[in-house]
């Protein structure tokens, strides 16, 4: 018989199960990161891709577009499995599946198969993320927590996933970006497969509202100039490297993610969805207004962006999840809708910063061959130089060059070196000034699609006083 201090056995018995239950949630969160974060973790890397297969802008957009367009398709089918064949056998075969698609990005031949690939790597992306939010579900025995916490992990992996993204580009290369993701998967099977296996559920499905998952669609057309056209602006526009692109890029998640509990208190789910779209609307506004090229400039209009998604992305979700059977479906539905809407702005944007960027890049050159005419040197090293930063800007026809490669051709005398120093740095500004010209259409444009999902929230608020579901 033991003496001495009493074991109590109920708390020995209640801490392995509690984590066990915060292992469990961990591995569900992280997938769901995961799979929300590679929509748009290779817009850093996309220079980079662009580099080593060619082509245009507007061809290597569509590694990001067929992504989206694939989990918008995919995703509704996916939950509707899940409800018959059980979450966790879904979740684990889409991470399989995901871990193979990762792996034929990573070592793709060519621009076509590696956005076959990302197609693929999509449908892995929208059986985890669909079946996720039934296993949240599961797990935490509360429908309103599992939304909230599946909807905040997807948001994290949406917002960090361009800084991870430019920092595995720069430091290894853009296919480093897809090695990592195979043995996350397969590490994050293990953690799911101890899950417990989920009832097959035979319930009706109710029709999913409207109104809210429109916002949603609309909200993440304009968030796309936030992550890839800003992300493009840094790095193409400004010639920065991906690295610091990710710091910069970074005020985003870290204000959205730092101010998610606060404003989840912040008057009804629709008040906030009106505030964050006006957050978002306000914030894109500004960065096409840009005073200078200069990082610092975006970071109030970051923040502005940060504190919109915080507030609306969860407020929207919880209007199109509200009193809505089964959840897993309609939680599909509003994944559906966000990466629709990323589709959308994709397709509306790229055309027209493109254009910009064409016309502001022709501008930029007739300046510049001013200034060289105008520079205090002799007529040979002149004409010299003009030659040189004309092959530099045919060889990137689409999109800013980088003219300090036209400079490391010269041989300037000491007496010349000055000068050449002044010229060069009166082009690169001028060539700063059209990679941030080149894209306030753009984000004019997004702006005004941000605002305009104030039109669907108001519908939910008015169908709301009358009683009636929208």
């Amino acid at each position: 018989m033991l003496s001495g201090t009493r074991i109590d056995e109920p708390q020995l018995v209640r801490a392995p199960v509690r984590a066990g239950r915060t292992l469990r949630l961990g591995a569900i969160a992280v997938a769901v990161a995961l799979v929300l974060a590679d929509s748009s973790v290779v817009v850093l890397a996309l220079p980079d891709v662009l580099g080593t297969f060619g082509g245009s802008i507007a061809h290597v957009a569509w590694v990001l577009v067929a992504f989206n367009l694939v989990l918008a398709v995919v995703a509704v089918p996916a939950a509707l499995l899940s409800r018959r064949v059980g979450a966790r056998r879904v979740i684990t075969i889409g991470l399989g599946l995901l871990g193979v698609a990762s792996a034929g990005c990573a070592v793709a031949g060519s621009i076509d198969v590696l956005i076959a690939s990302r197609c693929l790597q999509a449908v892995g992306a929208a059986a985890v993320a669909a079946a996720a939010l039934e296993l949240f579900t599961e797990v935490l025995r509360d429908e309103r927590r599992a939304a909230r916490m599946w909807t905040a992990s997807g948001a994290a992996g949406a917002a960090l996933g361009p800084g991870i993204g430019g920092v595995l580009a720069q430091l290894f290369s853009w296919r480093a970006v897809f090695v990592i993701q195979v043995p996350i998967a397969a590490v994050l099977i293990l953690g799911v497969v101890g899950i417990g296996a989920t009832a097959v559920l035979r319930t009706p499905v109710e029709r999913p509202r409207m109104a809210p998952n429109i916002a949603l669609g609309l909200l993440s057309a304009a968030l796309t100039a936030a992550l890839f056209l800003l992300v493009l602006m840094l790095v193409d526009g400004w010639r920065m490297s991906p690295v610091t692109a990710a710091l910069t890029v970074s005020v985003m998640p870290v204000v959205a993610l730092g101010s998610a509990r606060l404003v989840a208190r912040a008057g009804s789910h629709r008040v906030r969805a009106a505030a964050g779209c006006i957050l978002v609307g306000g914030g894109l506004a500004s960065l096409g207004e840009l005073p200078r090229g200069t990082p610092v400039w975006t970071v109030l209009p970051q923040a502005a962006i940060g504190l919109g998604l915080a507030l609306a992305l969860s407020s929207l979700t919880e209007a199109a999840l509200e009193n809505r059977s089964p959840e897993a479906v309609h939680g599909a539905w509003t994944l559906a809708a966000r990466h629709a809407g990323v589709v959308l702005g994709l397709l509306v944007l790229t055309p027209v910063f493109s254009s910009d960027l064409t016309t502001q890049t022709a501008a930029a050159q007739e300046s510049g061959s001013s200034i060289v005419l105008n520079a205090n040197l002799p007529l040979g090293a002149k004409l010299a130089l003009g030659d040189a930063l004309t092959r530099q800007v045919q060889r990137t026809p689409d999109h800013v060059p980088d003219l300090s490669a036209a400079f490391r051709t010269q041989l300037p005398t000491a007496t010349q070196r000055p000068a050449f120093r002044r010229v060069e740095s009166a082009l690169n500004g001028q060539v700063r000034r059209a990679g941030t010209a080149a894209f306030a259409r753009a984000f004019g444009i997004a702006a005004l699609i941000a605002l305009s999902a104030l039109a669907p929230v108001s519908i939910v608020r008015r169908r709301e006083r009358r009683g009636v579901t929208a």
